[in-house]
């Protein structure tokens, strides 16, 4: 089997030596991404407070590291979630935010949502990673 191949797209931050922001197996014909979270190129968050801001920011970059790759949102199978304060109070709105990341016809991945105390850095609400196909 052929080695991993790391991608570390210029869009995000460069966090070499430390993670890659997604690993394609071409082998198995896999994409899987780190988690990622609502920031810019520079490393700085975007949407401080806003958890539909985040969102909509964390799968943009997830869009970045799977083009990266030579795939696309339409070909993720897996993803997992993971949100800071989730409580069923907010579950409607995490199912409209999920939802709206669909495109039409999409068929849904597996999914889980975890609920976490707090993520790497204060401030950031969501984190998602994901595994797509080629």
């Amino acid at each position: 089997m052929s080695s991993p191949v790391a991608l570390n797209p210029a869009e995000l931050p460069p966090l070499t030596g430390v993670i890659s922001h997604g690993l394609a197996i071409p082998d198995l014909g896999l994409i899987y991404t780190s988690g990622q979270v609502a920031w810019d190129a520079k490393g700085e968050l975007v949407g401080r407070d806003d958890l539909a801001a985040q969102f909509t920011k964390a799968y943009e970059n997830i869009d970045i590291v799977l083009a990266a790759g030579g795939s696309s949102r339409s070909k993720i199978i897996k993803e997992t979630i993971h949100l800071v304060g989730y409580n069923t109070d907010n579950a409607e709105q995490l199912i409209g935010l999920i939802a709206g990341c669909r495109g039409p016809g999409q068929t849904p991945p597996a999914s889980t949502c975890v609920g976490v105390e707090t993520l790497f850095a204060e401030g950031y609400l969501v984190e998602i990673e994901v595994v797509a196909t080629l």
